[in-house]
């Protein structure tokens, strides 16, 4: 639910997000945790997806992530850099990638559309998975509590 006044932030922000599925498919759900230039996480959260695969619930989590952002920031948001531990989502969001599963690009459509609505600034950068421990974690909060 959007915050009834929101935060105004004026320095870039890093956005770990992360999608795990025991089983792929299986048990899914979303990591994000996001955190300004101090270090200081400002809001970490998750949300359980259902039966879905690994990479569905990775590209859900960049989604999650961007519609809390555009719903709880004051306009405009400052740069975002979105840091994944997915290779291939990475890969496919920048275009370096061809996405041939067509719910992956379903996924990566919505992500253009939000983008694109509330012109937004945006890198992302794969990292390995202990680099992406923040998002990690509220993954395995959410599938530990189903």
């Amino acid at each position: 639910m959007p915050n009834p006044t929101p935060m105004v932030i004026t320095e870039n922000l890093t956005i770990h997000t992360d999608g795990g599925s025991r089983g792929n498919p299986g048990p899914a759900a979303t990591g994000i945790a996001i955190v300004d230039t101090s270090g200081q996480t400002l809001h970490a959260f998750g949300r359980f997806l259902g039966i879905s695969t690994n990479n569905e619930a990775e590209y859900q989590a960049v989604i999650d992530a961007l519609e809390w952002l555009t719903q709880n920031l004051a306009s405009p948001l400052p740069p975002l850099n979105f840091i994944l531990d997915s290779k291939l989502v990475v890969e496919q969001l920048k275009g370096n990638w061809r996405i041939k599963e067509p719910r992956l690009k379903t996924y990566a459509d919505q992500i253009k559309q939000l983008l694109e609505a509330h012109a937004l600034t945006v890198t992302f950068t794969h990292v390995l998975r202990h680099l992406n421990k923040l998002a990690d974690e509220q993954v395995n909060i959410v599938l530990d509590n189903q």
